[in-house]
């Protein structure tokens, strides 16, 4: 699975489309070839999740999430033991067996419920999965030191079972929107990219790439005017996702060129926040068209 060189991890990202530059093709092979995680960061809706769900079909893997939010803790994110069936089990034993054989079968891995860091290193898995744990950045702080065996040795100690290691060492993919930073200890065992806006040049092939039906020019004056939006004061500039979703919204409205009546009408594929598509509406739309 291994990529051969940096060429090939670009060009198999553009065949399943996603235009990667240098920089993060690099990370990107350096990360395999050291059997690093992979941290990246960057403004929401740049392509951070993107890298992940691509590397899943380019290798036809598995791939396997983990959406961090604040509050998650180990048992939604390793493991938890299945309650439930342990007491069933420990009923069902109580006059057949001693309580040291009892409490041994109970705490097998037959009882063991796998949330997706375990899923991630199950040695059933044929080949290395992908594993994406997304939007790092929400989780407590105290969450990262769960994740430093797994990154450093590929492998969770339970205390009950002992050290599970993986067999196919996963691909991790870790992102953030940096709402606050890492720690160190988390940074260093991973290969770090920051994602930046695309250029314009870039933007309109991924357009092309992703949305081929679309017409050259309009997608031009769509990428010009996402472009000119994000120099804009605005409380979340339009990202990557933006752009494709409006893109194909212009498809579905039959639209040829851009207008200011169209643009206004369909602002909120684009703008997440009201007071951003107040300020863009009307005289502000007209005047990033007309550049």
């Amino acid at each position: 699975m291994l990529p051969s060189s940096i060429a090939t991890i670009t060009e198999s990202l553009a065949g399943q489309g996603y235009v990667a530059d240098i920089g993060l093709s690099t990370s990107l092979f350096l990360a395999l070839k050291m059997g690093k995680a992979l941290l990246l960061e960057g403004e929401p809706g740049v392509g951070k999740t993107e890298v992940a769900k691509t590397l899943s079909r380019i290798y036809e893997t598995p791939l396997i999430r983990l959406q961090c939010y604040e509050g998650i803790d180990v048992g939604q994110a390793m493991y938890e033991w299945n309650y439930p069936r342990q007491l069933l089990e420990l009923q069902a034993r109580r006059l057949e067996s001693s309580a040291a054989a009892t409490t041994a079968v109970i705490y097998s891995e037959e009882f063991l419920l796998r949330r997706p860091l375990l899923q991630a290193i199950d040695q059933s898995h044929e080949r290395a999965p992908v594993l994406l744990i997304d939007e790092l950045d929400r989780a407590d702080e105290e969450f990262e030191s769960f994740l430093l065996e797994l990154l450093s040795d590929f492998q969770i100690t339970i205390p009950e079972l002992g050290t599970l290691r993986a067999r196919h060492r996963p691909i991790i993919i870790i992102t953030s929107n940096r709402t606050r930073e890492l720690h160190d200890a988390l940074k260093r065992r991973c290969v770090y990219h920051w994602i930046e806006y695309p250029s314009a040049e870039k933007e309109f092939e991924i357009v092309c790439r992703r949305i081929p039906q679309i017409d050259r020019r309009l997608a031009a004056r769509v990428v010009a005017f996402i472009q000119a939006t994000r120099r804009q004061d605005l409380l979340k500039p339009p990202g990557v996702a933006e752009t494709l979703d409006w893109a194909e919204a212009l498809g579905h409205l039959d639209a040829q060129i851009l207008t200011p009546d169209l643009v206004d009408a369909t602002l909120g594929m684009i703008l997440k926040y009201q007071d951003d598509v107040d300020k863009l509406r009307g005289s502000l739309s007209e005047e990033l068209l007309a550049q």
